[in-house]
């Protein structure tokens, strides 16, 4: 089977990443990288071998599939081209700005036999990956995603920055549609929301607390589960998981009749797992484990909390200063 001709679209912090791990995939040919920063492009394509071009239309015709690593204001009109041109494309998250976009590009991939798969990259954390044979029917849910300031970070909200993340693990867990958000959210050192809250009210009586900040003194990325019996939690920066149920116990547990389990995985590298199923999604014609759908799903739910912050949160702001 001949490689999977592959380019990447943005080659910034991220999409920088992106061209290093395509070119050590033996099933992938990187056939250039693209950026607007023709200097940057240059930069990029020579550190990985590959050719350098400063419009992404220049590869049309060249490639099976990309990444696109662009701003998110950009991702629609280049996704765009390449759907309509038969390219499969791995979209970094969030997959649009609004649901109409995502909408069309879902339709497009779709009229075209072709494949989105949404860059929600901790999905392939492999705790994550092991939460499929634990979480059965969670009742409540906490989360927090807490980053040091990082200002490149800033030209969009905290809520489509980081805490999308959790929305999508938490979607992909509940199944059940959402009942009722209450939000709030405030910004501090940028113009968009840096610090943001969530409570997401399930139609199946489930529960979901979601805190993501840009500004903590500290990083910290943990989910915690509470089902019948079983208390589960998670630390995506070691890949580990904690699980606490009924069973037999040491007598000197810190909790009595509880059995306590650590469960951890070898170190691995979320972002090379993700571009691998990318390229075997490709290959085999296989739906990928993140799909267009699963995006435009996991943004719906951010902007609504963004509305929320928008009609509870700022109202107050102005009224304090």
């Amino acid at each position: 089977m001949k490689k999977v001709r592959v380019g990447v679209i943005g080659v910034g912090y991220l999409g920088r990443y992106h061209a290093e791990k395509y070119r050590k995939i033996p099933e992938a040919e990187l056939v250039g990288v693209v950026d607007i920063d023709a200097n940057r492009a240059e930069t990029v394509g020579r550190s990985v071998g590959t050719r350098s071009y400063g419009d992404h239309r220049e590869i049309l015709g060249m490639v099976d599939a990309v990444s696109i690593a662009v701003s998110t204001p950009n991702h629609f009109s280049i996704a765009k081209d390449f759907l309509k041109e038969d390219v499969d494309i791995l979209l970094e998250k969030p997959i649009t700005t609004t649901l109409e976009e995502a909408d069309e590009l879902i339709e497009i991939a779709r009229s075209h036999g072709r494949f989105i798969q949404v860059g929600h990259l901790e999905r392939f954390n492999p705790a994550v990956l092991a939460l499929e044979g634990i979480v059965r029917a969670p009742l409540f849910i906490e989360s927090h995603r807490l980053s040091q300031y990082k200002p490149r970070c800033t030209d969009v909200s905290v809520v489509l920055d980081l805490m999308i993340h959790d929305i999508d693990i938490i979607l992909n867990f509940v199944n059940a549609g959402l009942r009722e958000i209450r939000a709030a959210g405030m910004p501090l050192v940028s113009e968009h929301v840096d610090i943001a809250n969530a409570r997401m009210e399930f139609e199946n009586g489930c529960i979901a607390n979601i805190t993501a900040s840009r500004i903590s003194l500290k990083n910290e990325r943990k989910l915690r589960l509470f089902q019948k019996d079983q208390y589960i939690s998670v630390n995506f920066s070691d890949q580990e998981i904690t699980v606490i149920d009924k069973g037999e116990s040491e007598t000197d547990s810190l909790i009595p009749g509880m059995r306590i389990r650590r469960l951890a995985f070898p170190k691995e590298d979320a972002l090379e797992a993700e571009l691998k199923a990318f390229i075997e999604s490709v290959r085999y014609r296989r739906p990928p484990m993140v799909s267009g759908e699963a995006g435009r799903n996991a943004l719906r739910i951010a902007l609504q909390i963004m509305d929320q912050i928008r009609t509870t949160s700022y109202p107050l702001l102005k009224g304090a200063l």
